[in-house]
């Protein structure tokens, strides 16, 4: 087995790390989530002017706390909320999302509950811009899993993973 190289920021232990806080179940069930997302997320169901491209995926809420601790309700299930931004906002069509929704269900469907919320580029600019604390706060303690301008693209072998 070799070493995961340390630029490859997609490797799945560096991301695990990142939510390294959490038990290694739950590290590892963020890690699947956030790859079937990439790998499963689908821009050709809409005619967008640009390629489609998931900018970044953001683990929020109480996951996403470094203060997080286990009890006996969160140990057995995990209600996990994540959000995505892309960079159109007809990327943010359910039709885009339809299959790893199909996938996240099937694959951790009896262990945890995802909330996908999706936002665009304008969005956060507009957010910015309007000062919305609601979505900036949740941006800024949330946890970074994939920054498309930082981390590693996928494999090529690892977009058809997911597909049924």
């Amino acid at each position: 087995m070799s070493t995961p190289q340390l630029n490859d920021v997609y490797a799945r232990e560096v991301v695990m790390a990142r939510v390294g806080h959490l038990i290694r179940r739950k590290q590892q069930e963020v890690e699947r989530i956030a790859r079937i997302l990439r790998t499963s997320f689908d821009p050709t169901r809409v005619q967008a002017p640009e390629p489609g491209q998931i900018r970044r995926i953001i683990l929020i809420g109480p996951y996403a706390r470094r203060n997080w601790y286990e009890d006996d309700q969160t140990i057995h299930f995990s209600d996990y909320e994540f959000w995505i931004v892309v960079g159109h906002p007809l990327f943010k069509e359910e039709c885009c999302w339809r299959r790893a929704h199909d996938v996240i269900q099937r694959e951790l469907g009896d262990r945890c509950a995802v909330s996908l919320d999706t936002y665009s580029k304008a969005d956060i600019r507009i957010a910015k811009a309007e000062r919305d604390t609601f979505i900036l706060d949740r941006i800024e303690a949330g946890i970074t899993l994939y920054r498309a301008s930082r981390d590693a693209p996928l494999a090529p072998g690892e977009r058809g993973e997911a597909r049924p």
